[in-house]
């Protein structure tokens, strides 16, 4: 069985940058999307130094944010390019996916995503 180490950046607030990440070890490929939102929402309940409202939040969905080695984008919260090939659809396991080893997926709620995108300004403060 294939697995990778997958890094998933948990973002709670686009605009006030409210992000943190949580690493996934020995995560099988075979796993379909669905699978993996409730292996994170497992993992956030039990993950050391991740605060209250990141624990509880309603998060929806997983976009694939770069691979390892690979380019980033320019905006520091998320890459907003090409939601129909890097988001991850529910049916589809993380390798039809091309989920690879090192991969940084962000786990996000789309409403939220979608608000942002419409006007993507940061925040000073914290939320």
């Amino acid at each position: 069985m294939e697995t990778a180490t997958i890094i998933i950046r948990v973002i709670r607030s686009f605009e006030y940058r409210n992000i943190r990440n949580v690493v996934l070890k020995n995560v099988p490929l075979s796993l379909t999307t669905e699978e993996l939102k409730t292996r994170i929402i497992q993992e956030l309940g039990v993950a050391p130094g991740l605060p209250p409202p990141f624990r509880k939040y309603e998060y929806d969905t997983l976009k694939i944010e770069h691979h390892a080695h690979g380019a980033k984008t320019n905006d520091p919260v998320i890459n907003h390019e090409n939601d129909e090939g890097l988001i991850l659809k529910a049916e589809r396991t993380l390798k039809e996916s091309d989920v690879r080893h090192e991969t940084e997926i962000s786990f996000f709620k789309y409403d939220d995503y979608m608000s942002y995108k419409k006007n993507p300004v940061l925040k000073i403060g914290s939320r």
